[in-house]
């Protein structure tokens, strides 16, 4: 029985080719596409995973309130770690790392700057599934000057692994040596390190300050206790070791701190959500977002329904033409059961057909996606278990869901209804057929939308007044290797005719090094007083270079020998102080600590205007910029915009002051546009997206207003001989269509406005989402259904009436 309805199913595809081929190709678009989006949330799902302990690891948050300033970081206090494992006994263990920031590693007779470097404790491997290859894992991290480097590193300086025992120079001065090699941190991990430095070299971290929160710090659970700590049971422990530090300092206790509407709050993280879950100051690698993980997951969802209501409407659609198929076969004695299995497996048979060209389309396609995406992932994903597993439920879900509705409806038909006629009504008959084109084409406009948007807040973006220029400016890197020369450095540039005006500062207002700070309007230090803010060093030529405003009072000067002791702030800072004119007033600054308290008066200067120093996506908030010498980076402003040249001759200047070193540079306005990359590459998506879901969706338009025509051919006929023009007869078949789109823009537009509406409140700085933007996407599917239908309808215009009428 089942071969017989394989054979006989085939026979029926292969009479109907140009059906079933637009069926094949429209389901097998739809199942490429959600293969491709399957290995894209399956990659997402999977980091840090590979660690053993994976369901035992957190990582301590820390969301402050203190100021008028509220930041929510991915980082807490040195003594924090320590002080879970003392006082909660279900922490097994901990272990924090801090940013050692980059330097530079001799390789023969020049340096290498290398970037993925961190102070780690020696505990790593107690929490941490990392392969060592060579060394003692229990020892690696605990001496001073010592070294855990990846295999990567490993064969980059030494050509080999086995380097245990060997020296590495570091910043041309520092003998480290190697004590153990590990295999490269896999890709899907939350932290990408390549050099771990021994924490016994950072002293902050044994000073048991409770207030400065620098380490990203993780605790693993016991297995017999595996339940974390509460924020409640957190937050009490911090008050405990927080409160007489505050109290020395601002000489208030815990609870008049949080009687002011002030906080410090403790949270736990599981390591496995990090990645989708977490997008905090300080985090350790550039996250993904569990959002974008359920849009994609949605819009697969719907491309696939797209393709499988192709397969509906073109199936009932032609119902007519199987009725006498159906009256015959139950005149025969066929059960109505039968027939549902007959029509399944047809529906089986193209999802298999459509499945194997699916795979063909996602093996071309995924190097594209990949680039979309920000992904590596490789053609061996699809032959992963998991993957396998996925492919094999696809089957008869889609063959479920594609043929299950046809196979009722073509197994209901009577067999007197079909003698008298009854099921002759072909395309116009079916209020779920139409219900269904309606559908497609709403999430095709949706996804319109969508790109529309997103494109439009990425204009935005590019074109806002930021408050600095950050156009014609070239950033170089690593600029403290220049040490004593930097000074004869910047003179030299200066006298190069490309170089308008330049400034040495690791603080610049794209991606790069923050720094919090809290100062007081009163040397009591009274927490009334107290303001957070940014604390950025720079010198007389910063406002300048980058083009700031002073709106009140003036810029430092060399003129000016006081301003060793002067400080600028934004007009954010400017207005919490809550004066019309601060000029000339003081602010307070914690210096030390420890031993004993040292505080610094600080004179404001001036005013700059507000400058948007972080992404879009937050608020502008208090900073200021204090006089000082910060060599890290160096902003140079052009006069011309042919940068060949002047990189040449900066090259020059260089390597002839610090030969051997890296010169290493970088556009401020491509550091300004990998801020957004995210959001380029949704836009992408979104694009590539809306093109499947449309294409889809007018392969099944195209083969219903074929159909539609084919049902007409007599009264087509009819028209033409009693005069009808071409254009008349093509207004008729396509009017039908016109109307379903324009009922699918009125479901598709609230549904858009709401979903990108969420969409950009992730935005502080937003654009507004116009009326033209929906106008805009109903057109465009307007245009392409009409496009489709009206092929169909001037072909069946321009038929000769004769030969349609003969055929009755």
């Amino acid at each position: 029985m089942l071969k017989n309805y394989f054979k006989t199913a085939f026979r029926n595809l292969w009479k109907n080719k140009f059906y079933t081929s637009l069926n094949i190709i429209g389901l097998a678009t739809g199942l490429a596409t959600c293969l491709l989006i399957m290995l894209y949330v399956m990659d997402e799902s999977s980091y840090d995973r590979y660690n053993n302990y994976a369901d035992r690891i957190y990582r301590v948050n820390n969301d402050i309130r203190f100021g008028g300033n509220h930041v929510d970081l991915a980082v807490a206090a040195a003594p924090l770690g320590p002080a879970m494992v003392k006082e909660f006994p279900g922490v097994e263990q901990f272990c924090r790392m801090v940013g050692r920031g980059s330097f530079l590693v001799r390789k023969g007779k020049e340096n290498l700057r290398e970037r993925n470097t961190t102070y780690v404790d020696s505990t790593l491997f107690d929490l941490f599934t990392l392969s060592i290859i060579a060394g003692d894992p229990k020892t690696a991290l605990v001496a001073p000057r010592s070294l855990v480097i990846t295999e990567s590193m490993a064969r980059k300086y030494f050509n080999r692994t086995d380097v245990v025992g060997q020296n590495l120079i570091i910043d041309d001065s520092l003998n480290y040596k190697v004590t153990g090699v590990i295999r490269d941190i896999p890709a899907r991990s939350h932290f990408h390190f390549d050099f771990f430095l021994p924490m016994t070299e950072v002293a902050e971290s044994r000073d048991g300050n409770w207030l400065s929160e620098n380490y990203n710090t993780y605790v693993l659970m016991r297995a017999e206790r595996p339940s974390p700590p509460t924020n409640k049971e957190l937050d009490e422990m911090s008050d405990r070791h927080i409160g007489p530090q505050l109290q020395e300092i601002i000489h208030q206790g815990m609870d008049d701190f949080k009687k002011s509407g002030n906080f410090i709050r403790n949270s736990l993280t599981p390591l496995r959500d990090i990645h989708l879950y977490s997008n905090k100051v300080g985090e350790l690698d550039a996250n993904g977002s569990a959002q974008f993980v359920y849009i994609f997951s949605a819009i697969a969802l719907f491309i696939l329904v797209i393709a499988c209501v192709n397969f509906m409407n073109l199936s009932t659609a032609r119902s007519a033409n199987r009725a006498k198929e159906v009256g015959v076969r139950k005149v025969l004695g066929s059960q109505r059961k039968n027939l549902i299995s007959q029509f399944l497996t047809e529906s089986m048979l193209i999802t298999i057909f459509s499945l194997i060209l699916a795979l063909g389309i996602a093996w071309l396609m995924l190097p594209y996606f990949n680039h979309l995406a920000g992904k590596e992932m490789l053609l061996g994903a699809f032959f992963q278990p998991s993957t396998l597993m996925g492919i094999l439920v696809l089957i008869p879900l889609v063959s479920l869901l594609a043929g299950t509705y046809p196979a009722f409806f073509l197994s209901a038909f009577q067999p007197i209804d079909v003698l008298k006629g009854k099921l002759s009504r072909g395309f116009k008959g079916s209020f779920l057929r139409n219900l269904l084109v309606v559908f497609q084409f709403a999430i095709s406009i949706v996804l319109i939308v969508g790109t529309l948007v997103i494109y439009n807040q990425l204009h935005f973006i590019r074109n806002k007044d930021l408050g600095f220029n950050r156009d014609r400016v070239l950033i170089l890197q690593g600029t403290d290797a220049l040490n004593t020369q930097a000074v004869a450095f910047q003179n030299a540039l200066r006298r190069l005719p490309g170089v308008q005006s330049l400034t040495m500062t690791g603080y610049m207002p794209v991606q790069g090094y923050r720094s919090q700070d809290a100062f007081f309007t009163s040397p009591a230090l009274d927490q009334k007083s107290a303001i957070s803010m940014q604390r950025w060093t720079a010198d007389d030529q910063y406002v300048p270079t980058l083009g700031l405003q002073i709106v009140q009072g003036r810029n430092f000067s060399r003129e000016f020998p006081t301003d060793s002791g002067a400080i600028l702030l934004n007009e954010a800072a400017a207005n919490y102080l809550g004066a019309s004119s601060i000029l000339h007033r003081k602010l307070y600054e914690i210096v030390t600590l420890k031993p004993t308290l040292s505080v610094k008066e600080k004179e404001i200067i001036g005013v700059v205007r507000n400058f948007n120093f972080t992404s879009l996506r937050e608020v502008i908030t208090p900073l200021s910029i204090h006089l000082g010498r910060e060599t890290g980076n160096m902003a140079i402003r052009t006069r011309r915009s042919d940068f060949t040249q002047m990189i040449n001759q900066i090259r020059n200047i260089w390597q002839g002051m610090v030969p051997g070193q890296p010169f290493d540079y970088v556009f401020m306005d491509d550091q300004f546009n990998d801020q957004y990359k995210t959001e380029q590459r949704t836009g992408q998506l979104f694009v590539s997206f809306a093109v499947l879901a449309i294409f889809i969706a007018c392969l099944g338009l195209f083969g219903l207003a074929a159909f539609a025509a084919e049902q007409r051919t007599r009264e087509i006929g009819i028209r033409k001989v009693l005069g009808a023009s071409v254009g008349s007869i093509a207004g008729m078949l396509s009017k039908d269509f016109f109307r379903l789109v324009l009922f699918a823009a009125l479901i598709a537009f609230p549904l858009a406005w709401w979903a990108m509406n969420k969409w950009l409140q992730d935005f502080a700085y937003r654009v507004q989402i116009g009326w033209w933007i929906f106008v805009a996407a109903g057109i465009s599917v307007l245009v392409v259904a009409l496009a489709t239908v009206s092929y169909q309808a001037i072909r069946a215009a321009l038929a000769n009436p004769v030969e349609s009428l003969r055929t009755e």
